[in-house]
């Protein structure tokens, strides 16, 4: 039923028609602040934990180490964060919209024949965010709720029952919305960060010399002082700059320049402040603190910095769900995916939308891994490899869109994208030897994901393939209908289709079956455009083909959720008088079954099979109401 479509949409038309979030400025930087910093903002709580746990492994405190640790972290953030996407990913838009199947598309439309390689690369990054998708709230909200063990060792026990109490309420609320509570996300985490500030410039005059480390010798002296030991400490120092993805992947939702300030002005100076203060509290201690974040404060801000914390871990878990629904949304328009049942959870905004499956799947792995690791510092050692993976994903879509759109001359963006290549390679590389340890969930994730997602592409074309052979040419059918008309009754049948040029299987079926035909017949294509969204003037297309027959293309962006009976509404203005009570949607359900020789695997034709079957209903997908569609079966063997 859906298919992409080669083809463009003016920039200026698009955006004209959708447009981020408005408000007052200062409102759209505080609404940053709870949707796309949340996962960032939590990462103190564990990084600079965890890679000090891998340079003093034997709890000894080495000045050099602290130092070196710290500078790593500033210039990762820096380099990656500041320079990489403030400065040039969120720069590539596609129409104002952001992620990585977003700037896929962007790169494929550059080329004229819509490279596949180009397509796998798309899968491969959109699938390594659905393993950061499962990772990032058990280890955000496992490691808040471990600071109580600071209050007192008696919690313990309970560290792991109350974090899946905490996640089994997190996605019981998903089908409610995150309209009412999104309110009050940007507020939470601004206090965040001002305590997060706060709290590091409190301990900063405990050892002044912490701020040597935004100097990069440091770092560099760490690195070449044992290159084994610091090659492992870069895998947890990667932890500091996870989240960073969702700068991109939200860019719809704001806009660029409410990111970037929040950034600027808040997010990053109150980072550097907390992880300043956690070095100088480290360096002024006796011994190597046992949890950095929360033994730096006071007695009696303990427990309320773990309740703070806790909240915004939620959040940053509800950010990174609110993505997998956007990315699974988008997957699905692009037919990567089979169609998903998806919910909308407002009447005024379009990306508030709840996907059932998507959240139990999500939801029973994320809780299997808190109940497998146990501890925070257990689940680090899966972290990370998936986001340096889809990092390194961007790099090569953003070389594309550089040297394809931007028209950078090659030798510049060979030297801008072979920086940030060599830190994601670094990266990528020190969280590989983490595999045996943990990084193998979120590979086995990734790698579930792209065989789901490349076998619906390989099969859709197969089974596409397939069935156009066997169909008759609409053209054949017309011409017979002029010749030797049938009965003709009132009123009007819409037949959907993928392939306008052939005659719908459930024509074929009702002219075989009902020898009728009725007065108005419309061959519907629905297919899906490059760009996010398509205004409503350049949503349909009318073909007369004669009296009886013409041909309807309706086009709706990725991220639009199609609405049938409202796009076929908007034909009355190109003279089609569309009434819904006296139209009947005629639609193919197919009986799929496995042949040895579809092209594919034998397993991989089972596979697209159960996908094909577990797919969302079509009449519930396009928003056609069931009184009005006529289901006509048939069999095909792929």
């Amino acid at each position: 039923m859906s298919s992409t479509e080669n083809g463009s949409l003016s920039p200026e038309a698009v955006e004209q028609e959708h447009q981020p979030e408005s408000g007052p400025f200062p409102m759209l930087v505080v609404g940053a602040l709870g949707v796309v910093y949340g996962d960032i903002g939590t990462s103190p709580i564990y990084s600079f934990r965890e890679a000090l746990r891998v340079a003093a492994s034997d709890g000894s405190i080495v000045r050099g180490d602290v130092l070196g640790v710290l500078s790593l972290i500033v210039w990762a953030l820096t380099l990656i964060v500041t320079v990489k996407y403030v400065s040039f990913v969120l720069r590539a838009d596609n129409n104002g919209e952001g992620g990585t199947l977003s700037l896929m598309t962007l790169a494929r439309n550059s080329f004229p024949r819509r490279p596949v390689l180009i397509l796998g690369i798309g899968i491969l990054g959109a699938s390594l965010f659905m393993g950061d998708s499962v990772i990032t709230p058990a280890i955000s909200v496992l490691s808040a709720v471990e600071g109580l063990e600071t209050v007192t060792p008696a919690f313990q026990p309970y560290v792991v029952p109350i974090t899946l109490v905490i996640l089994i309420l997190l996605f019981s609320v998903q089908r409610f919305g995150s309209g009412t509570v999104g309110t009050v996300f940007g507020p939470i985490m601004l206090l965040w960060f001002i305590v997060l500030g706060l709290a590091g410039l409190r301990h900063i005059a405990d050892d002044m010399d912490v701020l040597w480390a935004i100097n990069p010798y440091y770092a560099v002296r760490f690195l070449a002082s044992n290159p084994g030991l610091s090659f492992a400490t870069m895998g947890s120092v990667f932890l500091a700059v996870t989240g960073a993805e969702a700068l991109y992947v939200d860019l719809g939702h704001f806009g660029r320049k409410p990111i970037v300030t929040a950034w600027l002005l808040l997010v990053f100076p109150c980072l550097l402040l907390n992880y300043f203060g956690q070095g100088a509290f480290v360096l002024a201690s006796t011994h190597l603190p046992q949890n950095v974040f929360f033994d730096m404060q006071p007695g009696w801000a303990v427990l309320p910095m773990v309740l703070l914390a806790t909240i915004a871990t939620v959040i940053a878990s509800q950010s990174v769900i609110s993505g997998a629904y956007s990315m699974v949304r988008q997957a699905v328009q692009m037919n990567i995916l089979p169609r998903f049942g998806i919910l909308h959870t407002s009447e005024t905004q379009l990306g508030q939308i709840y996907i059932p499956r998507v959240t139990w799947i999500l939801g029973i792995a994320v809780m299997l891994l808190v109940v497998g690791f146990e501890k925070s510092g257990n689940l680090a050692a899966a972290y990370g490899i998936s986001v340096t993976g889809e990092m390194f994903v961007t790099n090569i879509l953003l070389f594309i869109v550089m040297l394809r759109i931007w028209r950078w001359r090659l030798a510049a963006v060979a030297g801008v994208v072979f920086l940030f290549a060599v830190v994601d390679i670094t990266f990528l590389s020190a969280n590989a030897i983490k595999v045996v340890e943990g990084g193998w969930v979120s590979l086995g994730i990734a790698f579930t994901m792209c065989v789901i997602m490349w076998t619906w592409v390989r099969g859709s074309r197969y089974l596409f393939d397939k069935t156009r052979k066997s169909e008759v040419p609409l053209d054949v059918i017309v011409k017979e209908m002029e010749r030797k008309p049938p009965v003709i009754v009132t009123g009007t049948a819409v037949f959907l289709t993928g392939d306008p040029e052939s005659t719908p299987t459930a024509l074929m079926h009702s002219l075989k079956h009902y020898k009728v035909l009725h007065e108005t017949n419309v061959i519907l294509t629905i297919v899906t455009a490059p760009t996010p969204r398509v205004p409503d003037r350049e949503r349909v297309e009318i073909e007369k083909i004669n009296g009886l027959f013409k041909r309807v293309k309706i086009t709706f962006g990725y991220m639009e959720q199609p609405n049938l009976p409202r796009a076929l509404a908007l034909c009355r203005k190109q003279g089609w008088k569309f009434d819904i009570m006296t139209t009947s949607f005629f639609l193919s359900r197919r009986s799929l079954k496995a042949s040895k020789r579809s092209g594919m695997p034998l397993w991989q034709d089972h596979l697209f099979i159960g996908l094909a079957r577990n797919a969302a209903d079509a009449t519930a997908y396009f928003q056609i109401p069931s009184g009005r569609v006529v289901e006509i079966g048939t069999q095909v063997v792929i």
